[in-house]
């Protein structure tokens, strides 16, 4: 039964990719009714759990921390992030300007209070504490904290513009600084100072090898990265084709532009955020934060220079700075954030600090 069980599992991850793509080819740029939008979804989602399931199978083939990089699937992040947002801010005209703005901010909000706090309060639920490294998390929630106020809350305050935005060499200059930031932070993570982001035991000792399953053969890891790369273009793809439909649903409940941001970003991180918390029920928290603050930072380091490039062609404005309230909760993220870090152990508590931290953000999203 079990190996029926894992045999069916293998064979949609296998298919459902495919019929991604077919499913594009057959919707691509016609307007959709209401049934052919809900199998879109349904197959959407499919993908999103076919590409976790692949980048999984890739990231025990290559090991850690190699492998949370991997599982981070930053230049997957930062492809579909980038395809979603360029392609609404092409049809949206001034009511997208802070669309980039709003759907990186979400992905911080998510990631560094929704899937830490839900890891860390599985991880010590189950385990009684949640250990991890603080050195490997501090280094990566430093560059975060950095990367955000450098993004999203320096335009607030620049003069060289009107309103929350940058000037075209402030543009530059904060692009520049986060592909800077994240290659050395990668650098850190991948080679000088690997030890620092590997899973630790509760005796503080490194775990060098996973020994939970039988490492894949690099025929399985290869073949699972182009099913990996068919998913994740499934995914752009067909939440292209979803996304006047969320739009639409939004402006008719009345809600604020934000709100479509948010969604994007919860679709973006839900592989991450899976695989994050598969690593929480394992004792594997440093996995899990090196996902969600990995994650955060390429949707930082590498969104906002990708969308500043599509910027020079693309028409309007592109608003980056924050408002207060926002400002207020990357503040209170950051400093409770540090707080949780530099023990190196974290209780229910830390966990539920964080997820209240998040329900806040989603209910000033929806009720400003």
């Amino acid at each position: 039964m079990i190996a029926r069980l894992r045999s069916l599992t293998t064979q949609w991850t296998l298919l459902v990719p495919v019929l991604a793509i077919v499913l594009l080819v057959l919707t691509w740029g016609r307007d959709l009714p209401g049934a052919v939008v809900a199998l879109v979804t349904v197959v959407l989602a499919g993908s999103v759990l076919a590409a976790v399931h692949h980048a999984e199978v890739i990231a025990h083939r290559v090991g850690e921390p190699f492998g949370s990089l991997v599982l981070v699937l930053a230049v997957a992040v930062t492809v579909i992030e980038v395809a979603l947002i360029v392609t609404l801010m092409v049809d949206g005209g001034d009511k997208s300007a802070t669309l980039a703005r709003d759907t990186v901010f979400a992905a911080v909000m998510i990631t560094c209070n929704g899937v830490v706090g839900l890891c860390l309060l599985v991880a010590s639920l189950r385990h009684g504490t949640a250990v991890f490294n603080p050195e490997g998390t501090g280094a990566a929630l430093a560059t975060v904290a950095t990367l955000a106020t450098l993004s999203l809350v320096l335009p607030t305050f620049t003069t060289s513009k009107p309103g929350p935005e940058f000037s075209g060499v402030q543009l530059t200059f904060a692009a520049l600084s986060s592909l800077i930031l994240y290659g050395l932070f990668v650098a850190t993570q991948t080679v000088r100072h690997r030890d620092y982001f590997l899973p630790i035991t509760r005796q503080g000792e490194v775990i060098t090898v996973d020994d939970h399953a039988a490492v894949p053969s690099a025929r399985t890891a290869w073949f699972s990265l182009g099913l990996l790369g068919l998913a994740l273009i499934g995914v752009v793809g067909l939440a292209k084709g979803v996304s006047p439909t969320i739009e639409s649903g939004v402006e008719a409940a009345g809600l604020h532009q934000a709100v479509v941001g948010v969604i994007i970003a919860l679709l973006v991180l839900l592989p991450e955020t899976i695989a994050a918390l598969r690593s929480a029920r394992r004792d594997r928290v440093q996995t899990s934060l090196n996902l969600a603050l990995g994650s955060a930072m390429a949707s930082i380091g590498l969104t906002i220079p990708a969308v500043a490039l599509a910027s020079v062609w693309l028409s309007g404005r592109l608003v980056l700075g924050l408002g207060a309230t926002h400002m207020l909760l990357l503040a209170l993220t950051v400093v409770v954030s540090s707080l949780t870090v530099v023990p190196g152990r974290a209780t229910p508590l830390q966990g539920g600090v964080h997820l209240v931290i998040f329900a806040a953000y989603l209910e000033l999203a929806i009720n400003p």
